[in-house]
């Protein structure tokens, strides 16, 4: 009996699968170094390479809300590549994510994705956009509302642009300022990854550092 080779997954974009046929190909064809999403019954699996200026802002990008966090007092938990899951509902694997503020309880300790369901979405959500802007601002904007994300940033690689929304009843509206980190303005990572163009990362964070440490 000759045996059938397995369809090759389309990649890098949005398909129709119920949750079934989404978990089957996690466990099947899905490369462990896939990035994959799920919501309202349409999957996307994203293999496209990643090179240092993706590499670069997502560094940036970590490195600041970690020093204003730190700084304001903020308790925080940050996640990079993390699953983060409603199981037959939505998946979702941004480019970094935070727990922030007082409640939540620290995620556990293994490599299963996060059970939204019992332990709450991440507060933050971000996602670099080197060749998915469209994507991000579309169709994965609406995952992280359903997801029950607090705030969802885009950054743009290519116009060094943070493009953030805040999400509360499942709608999300454009902000200049941050309101799960506040009195963080957009306008001060885009500097930043201006400043990346031209300065080192240890150059940026001491003027972060003294940028911060001005406001406290």
């Amino acid at each position: 009996m000759v045996g059938t080779a397995p369809q090759p997954i389309v990649t890098d974009e949005w398909v129709p699968a119920s949750w079934t046929e989404y978990v089957a190909l996690l466990e099947s064809v899905v490369p462990q170094d896939a990035r994959c999403y799920f919501d309202a019954d349409w999957m996307r699996v994203e293999m496209s390479p990643l090179g240092a200026l993706h590499g670069r802002e997502n560094s940036i990008i970590s490195t600041l809300v970690v020093l204003y966090a730190t700084l304001k007092g903020l308790r925080m938990v940050e996640l990079t590549n993390t699953t983060f899951r409603k199981t037959g509902l939505q998946d979702a694997q941004p480019d970094i994510a935070f727990y922030v503020g007082q409640g939540f309880d620290l995620p556990p300790r293994d490599n299963q994705p996060i059970d939204v369901l019992t332990h709450g979405a991440p507060q933050l959500v971000i996602e670099i956009a080197s060749t998915t802007l469209n994507d991000d601002l579309g169709k994965k904007r609406l995952l992280y509302e359903r997801l029950g994300s607090a705030e969802y940033w885009v950054v743009d690689v290519q116009a060094a642009q943070v493009i953030a929304f805040e999400i509360a009843d499942r709608r999300s509206g454009q902000v200049d300022e941050s309101r799960v980190l506040p009195g963080l303005a957009m306008t001060t990572l885009e500097t930043a990854l201006e400043r990346s163009q031209h300065e080192d990362d240890a150059t940026i964070t001491r003027w972060l550092l003294e940028l911060f440490g001005r406001d406290t």
